[in-house]
């Protein structure tokens, strides 16, 4: 019985799905005709892709997948890709965008003159990171399937698998961002998320790393998101996958939880 209590304390009140969806028909009306920024953002995984995957893959050969069978490099890389580009997605919404809307646009100083609450902002502006960053999900995995990257049906899970990675990456990048005092300080976000795509097993296995530094890459958040997108795509996923799947969600629900309530803190001074 105590459960209940504990967990109304710990995620967000007053939360409605049909009023968050609203803020993200809003973002997507102000939108208009700069849809082009957002598909820029498919670029990017795909030049690192056609340069690194097959222009440094065709010297590299095969190298170990998920199982430790050899697989080609550009299999190896192409998954993490895809997770880089949902988390790069995600992290650029919740952050510059949401920064401007929050310190100089005002704008959620109108919002909440309607019966919206912190919360629904929250849950919104996490609703349409995920779409954005699903945008060059599903442009880069069509991709994938064109070139034959993939060795398994499972791999139309990799969508799914990127969204859920999205989320966990949108809800904290959107609760860290309630701490950002200037534009400066968003040179901590790169310093965060360079490393993170470097040394996530993006381009190379972990296992060219000392054991102790593996322990903690593969509890890295981005390193969920691969492992999880690369066994999918290689037809290898296994129980160790839910682990993948636990550890996004509970990233996701602890980044809202948290937002929700610096909102409510920022915006009925």
């Amino acid at each position: 019985m105590t459960a209940l209590p504990a967990m109304g304390r710990v995620l967000p009140t007053r939360l409605s799905g049909r009023r968050a969806a609203l803020l993200v028909e809003r973002n997507a009306l102000a939108l208009g005709s700069n849809w082009l920024m957002v598909v820029s953002g498919f670029f990017e995984p795909l030049f690192y892709l056609l340069s690194i995957g097959f222009g440094i893959g065709g010297m590299v050969g095969d190298v170990p997948g998920p199982d430790g069978a050899p697989i080609p490099y550009a299999l190896f890389v192409a998954p993490a890709l895809l997770a880089s580009s949902s988390m790069n997605g995600a992290i650029t919404e919740c952050t510059f965008n949401v920064f401007f809307k929050l310190n100089y646009q005002k704008t959620y100083d109108a919002v909440l003159s309607t019966p919206m609450s912190p919360a629904d902002v929250a849950l919104g502006e996490i609703g349409w990171a995920i779409i954005r960053s699903t945008l060059y999900s599903v442009g880069f995995f069509a991709v994938i399937l064109l070139l034959g990257l993939y060795r398994s049906p499972l791999a139309v899970l990799a969508i799914p698998a990127a969204m859920l990675l999205s989320w966990a990456f949108s809800a904290v990048a959107l609760a860290l961002t309630t701490w950002m005092r200037g534009w400066q300080d968003f040179d901590l976000i790169f310093l965060i998320t360079l490393p993170l795509f470097l040394f996530s097993g993006t381009f190379y296995p972990i296992s060219a790393y000392p054991p102790a530094l593996q322990v903690v890459v593969e509890w890295s958040p981005l390193y969920q998101g691969v492992a999880l997108i690369r066994a999918l795509i290689t037809g290898v996923a296994d129980a160790g996958a839910l682990v993948h799947v636990a550890y996004l969600l509970a990233m996701g629900l602890g980044g809202l939880a948290i937002v929700s309530r610096r909102l409510d803190r920022l915006l009925r001074k």
